[in-house]
């Protein structure tokens, strides 16, 4: 078995939260860290430089966590995973995150999130979501918005089925992890913009006017956008979107606060103006490697000339 090198209870301040109030001010977070690495000659030779130096990991994860400014626990518990792998020699990470003093008035203790991940599947990255994986025919093989990208796992897909995809996201580290990633695997065809779709909440940004051939949005809920997305779309273009359903926060208290989920039927009416193509409510995989999830699942297309007759 290969030697574990454990950090337990490391503390730091973050700025991590849902709310604008929330990220502007550093909380206290506890990062507990778990390393598998092939390190077994350093019981015998005694060397520090031949086994993983605790200490540096200690200072990177709080440099790290300190830098961020993140709306969620898990994105930033992606970076930190990604860093561990990417500067020092370990095949596995088990990290928990977690705010000490949560902004919940029922909860005594803290909250936060748990990762495995080994290195194998760190470089092939995570998969995309099913959803995609099984409405991919109905996608035009044009251009193609993904919403709220993150490092890309949808993009990704899109990109090795020869799409041509602009990314965008608020996350600017993300996007050039997608980009990297993209260049690794030698995939043409991606643009990136950082984009923060919620700078003024009731107004988001203009995404252009019938602009892509379809539009992707995974895991994202921000009701305002509705029209911004129908007007990007081009005159029968496919719009494919997944997300949290109300059931899962009742079942699983995920997303954190109810508003980030679909009520029943909400998905349609939020899209009315689109013809359905498929549509159900239920749970589902969603791809993330936790289990399953309940979701609402949409394929809705745009009015052009022939459906218009």
């Amino acid at each position: 078995m290969a030697p574990r090198i454990i950090i337990e209870r490391l503390e730091c301040y973050g700025r991590c939260g849902v709310t604008e109030e929330e990220r502007r001010t550093p909380q206290l977070i506890a990062i507990d860290v778990e390393m598998e690495a092939a390190v077994d000659a350093a019981g015998l030779s005694d060397r520090l430089d031949e086994t993983i130096d605790y200490a540096r990991v200690a200072e990177r994860l709080v440099a790290l966590s300190g830098s961020l400014t993140c709306r969620l626990l898990e994105t930033l518990a992606e970076q930190l995973v990604g860093m561990l792998f990417a500067e020092f020699p370990v095949d596995r990470v088990q990290l928990w995150i977690r705010k000490l003093h949560a902004p919940l008035a029922m909860v005594a203790g803290s909250v936060g999130v748990r990762f495995e991940r080994t290195r194998t599947a760190q470089q092939a990255g995570p998969s995309p979501a099913p959803f995609l994986t099984q409405q991919l025919g109905r996608l035009p093989k044009g251009r193609v918005l993904d919403v709220a990208a993150g490092r890309g796992r949808h993009a990704l897909h899109l990109l090795s089925h020869g799409m041509e995809v602009e990314a965008i996201d608020r996350d600017s580290l993300a996007l050039t992890a997608l980009k990297e990633a993209a260049e690794e695997r030698q995939l043409s065809g991606l643009t990136t913009r950082v984009l923060d779709l919620e700078e003024k909440p009731d107004h988001p940004p203009s995404l252009g006017r019938e602009c892509y051939d379809a539009i992707v949005v995974f895991f994202y809920l921000h009701r305002p956008l509705f029209p911004v997305l129908i007007d990007a779309l081009k005159p029968n273009g496919i719009l494919l979107y997944e997300t949290f359903s109300i059931e899962n926060y009742f079942r699983h208290q995920h997303p954190r606060r109810w508003e980030f989920c679909l009520a029943q039927n909400e998905l349609l009416r939020l899209t009315a103006p689109l013809r359905v193509l498929h549509y159900d409510e239920g749970e589902h995989d969603g791809g993330h490697g936790s289990g399953p999830c309940y979701t609402a699942r949409l394929v809705a297309q745009k009015a052009g000339p022939e459906l218009l007759r």
